[in-house]
């Protein structure tokens, strides 16, 4: 049996676990927030037996699409740290980043 940690972005996240519970994988849901874009995102944990693995990773990959979206960073200036500019990017987001860990043993109470 694998775990496997995925976390996608906010956007994805609902067409994401209706493919998979429609399919029967349990999922546990948790809120997160990701690091550079301060942007909420959800971490889902996904037991999966090794015959299954491909399946549910194809599905993850069918659902959680990468999209351009443009951002602002903060640029200070050089004569004063007090005054700033704030200076347009592009950037890739979406897909999934996932974790797979082998479990050794499952206990369900």
């Amino acid at each position: 049996m694998k775990l496997l940690i995925a976390i996608v972005q906010d956007a994805d996240v609902n067409f994401l676990v209706d493919a998979l519970t429609d399919k029967g994988y349990r999922i546990t849901k948790l809120a997160t927030t990701g690091g550079f874009l301060k942007k909420g995102n959800t971490t889902l944990l996904i037991g999966v037996e090794e015959e299954d693995l491909d399946e549910v990773l194809s599905i993850i990959e069918k659902n959680c699409k990468k999209r351009n979206t443009t951002t602002t960073i903060i640029n200070p200036t050089a004569e004063s740290s007090l005054l700033t500019n704030t200076v347009p990017i592009d950037i890739t987001v979406g897909g999934a980043t996932i974790f797979l860990i082998d479990v050794d043993k499952y206990i369900q109470l």
